[in-house]
């Protein structure tokens, strides 16, 4: 295992980030700055500075206390944690308002750091890394709706190319509509049709950021019996989720809505005021799907924090590698299966995509991680904790078949309840692709029992209608019947005949 994972596991301190927005006010300690970041700890207070800085230009009352009392907090907790001064944001709410200066003073003496006062194409630069964090060579809009602001962003792999701050936060387009979502939606059409570049993003993917359309995801997910609960990488078909929106923005009994009571009566107040945006931004960019992100300024901050090599990693592989470090018996055995599939995949065998390799390589990596488990329940685990991993760097489709190959691993093929339900959420190529790979990765424990400096001695090949695993004379005493039946199974979803030789 290279000894960057395990220096940035075990050889930095927590890193701290406050962010003080119009809605919330939240605190985020990571584990470290890494390419996939864990949190430690998380915590939000809903303060509504940006409600108090819309109608009287200031911020003050009780919000403004209510900001200082969660910022004293959260400087203890991070002294507590050894995460050193914490970095400080601010958005909208802060840069609008008249005592901003004097605000600004208070929060960072409550705080113990040094706020950053983002201004509105720095907020945009940061939402834009943190879409680059927490996705792969992402490319499309990106928009991030905020208490006091929207910023729209149009994306490529190689950063953002134009982007812009519109005044269509929640709370902000709550005053300027006078609470009327009828002006809302006139005063959120114009703002955003006057965008022409906007009409880059038709056909593209636009991704949505903010804690307002998270909260839209959840209840769509509800509404459709959606296995999964977990937003990030969320994609939608861009007309399905237009409807979506025009059936919150119309609705008027909020309170029978499936799903409607998870939603902190703070944040269902503003829930009609997010769809009337999301909604505009699907009819003028008209893109292709909607992706919602969990990943916003915080991770967009740590992404830029790092050095230019580790922004480049791939942030799968980043999370995956961490956890065969975390939860393996061998994390350079992970690795060596990666190499032992690679053999699989050349030809004659299946072909794949450089997104399936990298899949493959994925679930090799985190294949053992239930090793401790009862040997009943590891398929089981396996499948529930990667369905639900706080993964990067993939969506929902991915994020199933590495769920679903790992399960296969343990368990031969078997189905329970949850993953017949997730089945039905890929393409069929694609289970018999987790299938094969589960298979392969079961038949090369038969042969190494997780130990690494053993599959490498002895790789299998095609040879015509066979599939064939040499074993030299030091292991040759490992061929017994378990490791024939599985190898066996392996061929067999390979279209070929299993055949173990053993000797020189």
């Amino acid at each position: 295992m290279p000894d960057r994972a395990q220096g940035r596991l075990h050889g930095a301190a927590p890193v701290a980030v406050i962010d003080i927005g119009s809605n919330s006010v939240r605190l985020v300690v990571y584990e470290v700055a890494s390419r996939s970041p864990a949190p430690l700890f998380n915590e939000k207070v809903l303060c509504g500075l940006g409600r108090v800085v819309a109608k009287k230009r200031r911020i003050e009352g009780e919000p403004a206390e209510r900001t200082l009392v969660a910022l004293r907090r959260f400087r203890a907790i991070v002294d507590q944690l050894g995460a050193g001064k914490p970095w400080m944001l601010a958005t909208a709410a802060v840069r609008d308002a008249e005592n901003c200066e004097a605000f600004v003073r208070e929060a960072e003496a409550a705080a113990g750091g040094k706020i950053m006062l983002l201004s509105g194409r720095r907020e945009a630069e940061l939402a834009a890394a943190g879409i680059l964090s927490g996705f792969d060579r992402p490319d499309g809009i990106a928009a991030d709706l905020g208490g006091g602001s929207l910023e729209v962003i149009d994306l490529t792999p190689a950063g953002l190319s134009q982007a812009t701050t519109l005044a269509l936060g929640g709370l902000a387009l709550e005053q300027r509509a006078g609470g009327n979502l009828a002006k809302a939606s006139e005063i959120t059409s114009n703002d955003i049709e006057s965008l022409d570049w906007l009409a880059n993003g038709k056909g593209r993917t636009l991704y949505a950021v903010g804690g307002t359309w998270r909260n839209i995801a959840r209840l769509h997910m509800i509404s459709i019996g959606y296995p999964l609960h977990v937003t990030h990488g969320y994609a939608r078909a861009s007309d399905e989720l237009a409807d979506y929106c025009d059936l919150l923005i119309k609705t008027k009994k909020l309170m029978e809505l499936p799903g409607i009571e998870q939603i902190s009566p703070a944040r269902r107040d503003v829930l009609g005021l997010g769809a009337v945006v999301l909604r505009s931004l699907i009819q003028r960019t008209k893109p292709s799907r909607v992706v919602f992100s969990i990943f916003g300024i915080r991770e967009g901050l740590l992404y830029t924090l790092l050095p230019r090599e580790e922004r480049r990693q791939d942030p799968l592989l980043a999370f995956c590698e961490d956890y065969a470090v975390l939860r393996s018996r061998s994390p350079r055995h992970a690795h060596e299966l990666c190499d032992w599939t690679d053999r699989l995949f050349t030809a004659p065998g299946p072909e794949e995509t450089a997104e399936q390799r990298r899949l493959r390589h994925a679930a090799c990596l985190i294949s053992d991680i239930a090793w401790r488990a009862h040997p009943d329940y590891r398929g089981e685990q396996s499948l529930n904790v990667l369905a639900h991993a706080a993964l990067s760097g993939i969506e929902h489709v991915g994020r199933i078949f590495l769920a679903l190959a790992v399960y296969f691993r343990h368990t031969g093929g078997e189905r329970n309840e949850f993953s017949e339900r997730l089945v039905k959420l890929v393409p069929k190529p694609e289970i018999k692709r987790a299938r094969i790979i589960g298979a392969a990765i079961r038949a090369a424990h038969m042969l190494s029992v997780g130990a690494p400096g053993i599959i490498d001695r002895a790789p299998p090949t095609y040879e015509g209608k066979k599939l064939v695993l040499r074993l030299p004379p030091s292991l040759a005493p490992l061929n017994g019947e378990r490791l024939q039946k599985r190898f066996a199974t392996l061929a067999d979803l390979l279209g070929r005949t299993a055949e173990i030789r053993t000797g020189r």
